[in-house]
């Protein structure tokens, strides 16, 4: 079994001490994000996690655990994203440096192969063109150069709750925005070029995650977060190649359990899916007892009704 911690939340950043517990414990319990009163024991005993991905802007209050987590036989790797958006866009993310400095750290002391960068979700707005794009994961890959071997981007997908947010914005700061869909191919085609130049300049291969936009058509390979192949490459695990079905259709990554919450991140990044609302955000992360078999909630299975 491959542990998600977390597409819906970042456990790294807001919810170590929980994590490190709930290692220590063997379990967690994980309420349905549909139906509340289904809740699912999940095992955390090394001999049934075959590894840990780790999806974080943010993971340095998770550091001082790594060395437990080695001692106990824990695989892992990170799921790093690292952008450099407008603060109207990343309103409550880390800054820029502390960030950069956390995953040049990170990558000192799991190695370059075990931190993914991610520079998704790309936002086109008229502040964010695609130039500005272009300039950005350039001088991000620079810095990241020998921190890491691979480089993820997306474009952002206009869910209605994000569609929401950024309207808002555009009547606020009269930021207008402009959608993946509605860029000609040439525009989308001469973006993807620099990137992929600046990210070979600095030994990293690109790919895609979840492309929905086009990416492939521009050269760029459809990649995996949950990956079988880097599963096997970083730990000689035989993890099935098969997609995981509970994910949306262009998403390529096999099938993991994913321990998180969603509407518990305080990073308050406006084109998050995984938040409907930063007030109720905000509401539970303060109702987090680090203690609680859940992240949320005391939400509990025992183990003989498993």
């Amino acid at each position: 079994m491959i542990i998600s911690a977390s597409r819906r939340t970042d456990i790294p950043a807001f919810y170590a001490q929980w994590f490190i517990n709930r290692v220590r414990a063997g379990y967690c319990a994980v309420p349905n994000p549909f139906n509340a009163q289904q809740v699912t024991r999940v095992s955390l005993r090394p001999a049934d996690v075959d590894a840990v991905v780790f999806w974080t802007r943010s993971p340095r209050p998770l550091l001082r655990h790594l060395d437990e987590l080695d001692d106990r036989g824990y695989r892992y790797y990170f799921q790093f994203t690292l952008l450099r958006n407008p603060r109207w866009l990343d309103q409550d993310g880390p800054a820029f440096s502390a960030a950069l400095d956390t995953f040049q750290r990170l990558a000192r002391r799991v190695g370059p192969e075990r931190v993914i960068w991610r520079y998704d979700p790309i936002v086109f707005t008229s502040q964010t063109p695609p130039q500005f794009h272009a300039d950005t994961f350039g001088q991000i890959a620079a810095a990241l150069r020998g921190s890491t071997r691979r480089a993820v981007i997306s474009v952002m997908t206009p869910y209605r709750k994000v569609q929401r947010r950024l309207d808002a914005l555009e009547r606020q700061f009269g930021v207008r925005l402009a959608f993946c869909n509605r860029l000609s191919d040439d525009c989308l085609e001469r973006l993807v070029r620099q990137l992929r130049a600046a990210a070979a300049a600095n030994d990293m291969a690109l790919t895609s995650c979840a492309d929905e936009t086009g990416l492939a058509r521009c050269g760029v390979e459809a990649g995996k977060c949950v990956d079988n192949r880097l599963l096997g490459e970083l730990f000689g695990l035989d993890a099935p190649s098969a997609k995981d079905p509970g994910q949306r259709p262009a998403c390529g990554c096999v099938p993991s359990r994913d321990i998180g919450m969603y509407d518990t991140c305080l990073f308050g990044c406006v084109y998050c899916y995984a938040t409907s609302s930063f007030a109720h955000a905000r509401a539970n992360y303060h109702q987090h007892d680090p203690e609680s078999p859940s992240l949320v909630g005391w939400y509990d299975v025992p183990a003989a009704a498993c």
